[in-house]
């Protein structure tokens, strides 16, 4: 890792040290058909299985810049009682590997005819990786860098609200309630800390009917962690024909946000994203690229008449 470049790798690995001044959690940008990732509420609140996969190449030409490949599952149980899912998310960052697989429960309670609130929780293991000791510093001597991590397990813990109907949802969740980390964190005067720390997300959107051709979907996100500045993501998609949509966001004090998104069919969609930074990272960089694939299964979707929303 070059000292001219971001330190990014040097910023994880202090994270060991001290508390870590960055979001841990995954960040994506198509994140509201990917809620899962976000809060284990989300399992099942769809009347049939559905599956995701995405990858994100973050800040491209930035040397140890984050690389994001993700995989998730989902299905109702019971009527729609409950629903259960499965995660699974491989994330690069300079020197360090995180692999992070979860299982997701939701119990979903009727508020009305066509209203619910899911309560859900996660439960997971990260195996971390971090070649430490190919990193550049300054103190030849710190202990924190002569060791390489390799696969710690650890294991985490979250939990997660989520209401919805046909075209609204509020979501509230904390991924990583707790984290049994001690064995990624150092020393230091006496005192232990912790690695990974608690975040919060507070995400909603809401679907407007224009006329039969359009539809209008406004979304935000509110993240949260006591280690780095409140984060809001606003953005403004529009559906076509129940077909295309397209959607603009703003991620404050990070970038601008270009998505677009196509139904191939009842079960098949495709989206992409485009991330122009705002940020002084936009010297070193073109921007941040995500593609994904949803995947709808079996013969419910095909029924239902109204597109997939969120």
């Amino acid at each position: 890792m070059r000292t001219r470049r971001p330190l990014f790798a040097a910023l994880l690995a202090l994270g060991c040290s001290v508390p870590l001044l960055a979001q841990q959690e995954v960040m994506v940008s198509q994140y509201m058909f990917n809620q899962l990732f976000l809060n284990p509420a989300y399992a099942g609140s769809h009347p049939y299985m559905s599956g995701s996969l995405l990858h994100r190449s973050q800040w491209l030409k930035v040397e140890g810049a984050p690389r994001t490949s993700m995989m998730a599952f989902d299905a109702p149980l019971l009527n729609g009682k409950m629903g259960a899912g499965l995660s699974v998310v491989h994330d690069q960052i300079g020197v360090s590997r995180d692999l992070d697989i979860a299982g997701h429960y939701a119990y979903h309670l009727r508020l009305g005819p066509e209203s619910k609130l899911a309560l859900g929780l996660r439960a997971g293991v990260s195996v971390y990786s971090a070649r430490l000791s190919q990193l550049t510093y300054w103190d030849a001597d710190d202990q924190v860098f002569q060791t390489d991590i390799t696969n710690k397990p650890v294991g985490k813990f979250g939990f997660g609200l989520y209401w919805y109907d046909l075209r609204s949802y509020v979501g509230l969740s904390v991924p990583t309630i707790h984290a049994t980390d001690k064995g990624l964190v150092s020393q230091i005067n006496g005192s232990v800390t912790n690695y990974f720390t608690q975040h919060y997300y507070l995400h909603a959107g809401h679907v407007l009917n224009i006329n039969e051709s359009f539809d209008l979907k406004p979304s935000t996100m509110v993240k949260y962690t006591a280690a780095a500045p409140i984060e809001v993501d606003l953005n403004c998609n529009v559906l076509y024909r129940s077909k295309v949509w397209l959607g603009l966001g703003y991620r404050t004090g990070d970038a601008f946000v270009g998505m677009l998104e196509y139904q191939v069919n009842p079960m098949f969609r495709i989206g992409y994203a485009y991330d122009m930074p705002t940020s002084r990272i936009r010297t070193y960089t073109s921007g941040s690229h995500e593609l994904m694939l949803g995947l709808d299964f079996g013969k419910e979707p095909i029924r239902i008449r109204s597109p997939r929303y969120f």
